[in-house]
């Protein structure tokens, strides 16, 4: 799009692309607690996406939808990486829930319910429920492993935001088994968490829309994501 003088319109290529920028947004809302509110993302979001406006060169090969994608994210990350969105108590409560996960499934040699996992917290289920609802905001990875790697290492964020075809290829080795070792923990969830994580990671679907599919609430879809996601940690703590 380019202006009467043949310059690059940026207004209207943002206005194109604040869809995106909304998609973004409200996908990286399950991730997030319920504190974090989705406009301040979007607004985060925009400034990422002017930015990509401005640095973009169409001769490095890369479509520009691509490019946008990771500065928008980018900077959503590190806005929420600056404001320290998890407390220190939900940080407690996320790890409670998975030492409980790993305790009960090397008791029952199975996926613990969620009445089972409630009743190793000393919860009712109602309770549990509230808590996962509250813990929302848990990932696979951490913002904080993200931003620290160990011994010296690049943090999460440094190795692969920006992949590159010549990395280390015992990294790459490393990587290869994580997520194989990740797809197998997957399957290992109940049937239901399974298709919410497809829904999510796979079809890229919001927690309205699944919600949706599923005939549930919101905030139903948001308890049973942060419950896959913490059986999944409990399962990969070892990598």
């Amino acid at each position: 799009m380019y202006t009467a003088k043949g310059q690059l319109d940026r207004n209207a290529l943002i206005r194109q692309y604040q869809p995106l920028v909304r998609k973004l947004a409200h996908h990286m809302m399950a991730k997030l607690p319920a504190s974090v509110e989705v406009d301040d993302l979007i607004q985060v979001g925009l400034i990422g996406l002017s930015e990509a406006l401005s640095r973009y060169e169409a001769a490095q090969g890369v479509q520009f939808e691509t490019f946008a994608t990771q500065r928008i994210r980018g900077a959503m990350i590190d806005e929420l990486r600056d404001s320290d969105w998890m407390s220190r108590g939900s940080r407690k409560s996320q790890k409670d829930i998975e030492q409980a996960l790993r305790r009960l499934e090397h008791q029952l040699g199975r996926t613990p319910l969620e009445s089972e996992i409630a009743k190793e917290l000393g919860m009712t289920l109602p309770d549990y429920q509230t808590l996962l609802g509250k813990v929302r905001g848990t990932q696979l990875v951490y913002l904080e492993d993200m931003n620290h790697g160990g011994d010296g290492d690049d943090g999460f964020l440094d190795r692969h935001e920006t992949p590159d075809p010549s990395a280390d290829p015992l990294q790459l080795l490393r990587d290869q088994r994580l997520r194989e070792s990740l797809v197998g923990a997957i399957k290992g969830l109940p049937e239901r968490e399974q298709h919410i994580m497809s829904m999510y990671y796979e079809q890229d679907l919001n927690l309205k829309e699944i919600a949706l599919v599923l005939g549930v609430t919101e905030s139903r879809v948001c308890q049973l994501h942060s419950q896959s996601i913490a059986r999944l940690r409990a399962k990969m703590r070892s990598h």
